[in-house]
C-alpha cells in the first residue's frame, strides 16, 4: 500500500514538469564552418585555385583569354587527365600506382608492334593493347590484394619490370608517324580534330572529358563507387559491412590498367609515332599523382572526387601556359607546382581533422 502511495505521489509531482530533453549546442566558428564545407566538397579548393590562376594570368598576359588558349591547355593535359582517372580510383582506395606511365607506353608499343611486326589489323591490335593493359593493372591488384604487398612497393616493382619489358620487346624501335598514317591510321584516331570557329579541338579532349564524367557518375552514384570509397576510408569496417575489399582492389587496379592503355592509344594519336622512349613512361606517374594531389584527393584514401583531379590537371596546364605567355623562366612552373602540392597536402591534413 505504501509503495502505491509513493508511486502516486511521484506521478503527481511530475505533473506540469517540462518534458523537453536537454540539448547541447556547439557554436561553430566561421573557420570551423569553412572546414566542414571543404570536407563535404573536396573539389572546392582546386576549383578556387583554378579560378584565381585564371584571373591572375588573365591580368598578366593580354592574350591569355584569346580563342584557342583553353583548347591548347586541354590538349596538353589530355594524356595526364586520362592517367589521372587511373590514379584517382587507386588513391581513393588508399593505394598508389607508380606504374601508370609504364603501362601506357608499353600498351602503345604493343599496339604498334602487333600491327607492324606481326601483321595484325590495327583495330585488333588496339583491342589486344587494351586487354593487355588491363591485365597489367590486374597484376598490380593481385600483388596488393592477395599477396598483401604495400601498393608503393608492388607498383614500384611492376613499373621497373614493365618499363624494361617495353624496351626489350620493342628493341628500342620507334615506328614513324608517316608509316602509321599509311598502314594503320586507326592507331592515330585520337589525334584527329574538329575546328569549330577555327579553334582546333582534338578528339582526345572529348575522350578525356567523357571518361571524367563517366567516372564521376560511377563513383558518386553506384554501389561499386561507394565500395571504392569505403575500402579506402576504413577497409576493416568495410569488410565487416560486407564489402569484398580484396575484389574491389583487383577491380580498381585492373580498371586503372585499362585507362592507362587508353592513354597509350591516345599517345599515338597525340604524338603521331610509337616510341618506347616516350617521357610518359618515366614521368606519367609523377604527373598523374600531381594532378590528383592538387585536385584535393586525400592520399590517405576515402575522400576526394575525380572532378577535383580534373581541376588539378587544369591548374597545371594553366600554370604552364600562363607562365609561358608571361615570358618567365619555365623552371618557375615546377617551383609553383611544388608549392601547390605542399599546400594541397597541408589543406587535406587540416580538413581531415573534421572527421577525427
Amino acid at each position: 500500500m505504501t509503495e502505491a502511495k509513493t508511486a502516486s505521489s511521484f506521478e503527481e509531482g511530475l505533473k506540469g514538469a517540462s518534458e523537453k530533453v536537454a540539448e547541447f549546442h556547439e557554436e561553430k566558428s566561421t573557420l570551423k564552418k569553412v572546414q566542414h564545407w571543404l570536407h563535404q566538397t573536396p573539389s572546392a579548393v582546386p576549383m578556387i585555385v583554378l579560378m584565381v590562376a585564371l584571373l591572375v594570368f588573365g591580368l598578366l598576359a593580354e592574350n591569355f583569354f584569346k580563342a584557342g588558349t583553353l583548347s591548347v591547355i586541354l590538349q596538353q593535359i589530355a594524356i595526364v587527365g586520362i592517367l589521372g582517372c587511373a590514379q584517382t580510383i587507386v588513391i581513393l582506395t588508399a593505394g598508389i600506382d607508380l606504374s601508370v606511365g609504364a603501362i601506357a607506353v608499353f600498351s602503345s608499343v604493343l599496339m604498334g608492334q602487333a600491327t607492324f611486326r606481326y601483321g595484325v589489323p590495327a583495330e585488333l591490335s588496339i583491342v589486344i593493347g587494351l586487354i593487355l593493359g588491363t591485365a597489367m593493372g590486374a597484376l598490380n591488384g593481385l600483388l596488393i590484394a592477395k599477396m598483401k604487398l604495400p601498393p608503393f612497393i608492388a607498383t614500384l616493382g611492376t613499373w621497373q619490370i614493365l618499363l624494361s619489358a617495353n624496351f626489350i620487346f620493342s628493341a628500342n624501335e620507334t615506328i614513324r608517324s608517316s608509316d602509321i598514317a599509311e598502314v594503320a591510321p586507326a592507331l592515330q584516331f585520337w589525334g584527329g580534330s574538329i575546328q569549330p570557329g577555327g579553334v582546333k579541338i582534338l578528339y582526345a579532349v572529348f575522350l578525356m572529358i567523357a571518361l571524367v564524367a563517366i567516372m564521376a557518375y560511377v563513383l558518386r552514384s553506384t554501389a561499386w563507387g561507394r565500395h571504392v570509397y569505403a575500402t579506402g576510408d576504413d577497409p576493416q569496417a568495410a569488410e565487416l559491412a560486407g564489402v569484398p575489399t580484396g575484389r574491389v582492389l583487383i577491380q580498381v587496379y585492373a580498371l586503372a590498367g585499362l585507362f592507362c592503355a587508353i592513354a597509350g592509344w591516345v599517345m599515338i594519336g597525340r604524338f603521331g609515332s610509337v616510341s618506347p622512349t616516350a617521357s610518359t613512361g618515366q614521368l606519367g606517374n609523377i604527373q598523374s599523382i600531381t594532378a590528383v594531389v592538387i585536385g584535393g584527393i586525400s592520399l590517405f584514401g576515402g575522400r576526394g572526387s575525380i572532378m577535383g583531379m580534373f581541376f588539378g590537371a587544369l591548374i597545371v596546364g594553366v600554370f604552364e601556359m600562363g607562365l609561358r605567355l608571361v615570358g618567365t623562366d619555365p623552371q618557375w612552373t615546377f617551383f609553383l607546382i611544388g608549392v601547390l602540392i605542399i599546400f594541397a597536402v597541408a589543406v587535406d591534413q587540416w580538413i581531415r581533422k573534421v572527421a577525427s
